[in-house]
């Protein structure tokens, strides 16, 4: 006598801010008895308030929508939850997907991928695996690696505060004088960090510096850009 194993059935939710592609892929889905829809959202807070409401064994959902769906996912990651989240988006963008594994999406696939992609997606994150779209996967698997190396790199430099400090205003094209006022120093202060930073980045001069600093993944501080008129 031949025994059928069945496949278990995953409960998923979707989340995306275009009206038309949400009710069609619900109505996909709703019509395959491996998975059952308990939940939809379009934006990224209906990431957090599915998954702490409904609790889908996979969330798939779109990375440009109103919020910050990376922050939702690190949130997520963080809250300890059993929902694993798949990204389903057009943004074709290594840094975004790198950005968005890194962030603890489980998969990031590209929409124009076919039914029978979606659902194999959906069966890999629920297992476990990370799948991302084949068409770009291998790169996307270098920029982790190099996003990897970077924090390495970083973590191995052991920058002090405020050396950080200083290459970020760096990085905004300040000059001495101006990263002095904005840290409350001296001139021959920020030169002194100047020239210990050159050292520690084996950088000949401030555009070396700028550079190691793109290298090492340290992004400027967060303040308006200066106007280039």
């Amino acid at each position: 006598m031949e025994l059928k194993v069945a496949l278990e059935i995953i409960s998923i939710a979707f989340v995306d801010d275009h009206p038309i592609l949400l009710s069609g892929i619900e109505h996909v889905f709703s019509e395959n008895s491996g998975f059952r829809t308990i939940g939809t959202g379009t934006c990224a807070q209906s990431v957090l308030d599915i998954a702490d409401r409904d609790q889908p064994d996979v969330i798939v959902a779109d990375l440009n929508m109103p919020g910050n769906v990376l922050e939702a996912i690190s949130k997520l990651v963080q809250g300890k939850s059993k929902t694993k989240v798949l990204i389903f988006t057009a943004v074709t963008s290594v840094d975004h997907a790198v950005a968005a594994l890194e962030a603890g999406a489980s998969g990031y696939l590209l929409k124009g991928s076919s039914e029978n992609e979606l659902i194999r997606a959906i069966r890999s994150v629920h297992d476990g695996e990370t799948y991302i779209s084949p068409s770009f996967g291998a790169k996307v698997i270098a920029g982790l690696r190099s996003a990897s190396v970077r924090r390495a790199s970083a973590a191995a430099l052991r920058l002090s505060n405020r050396e950080v400090q200083v290459l970020r205003l760096l990085l905004w094209g300040k000059t001495n004088q101006e990263i002095a006022d904005s840290l409350s120093l001296t001139e021959k202060t920020v030169k002194h960090y100047m020239r210990m930073l050159m050292q520690r980045l084996n950088a000949r001069n401030r555009i070396e510096v700028v550079l190691a600093a793109q290298e090492l993944g340290i992004e400027a501080s967060g303040q308006k850009r200066p106007s280039m008129n």
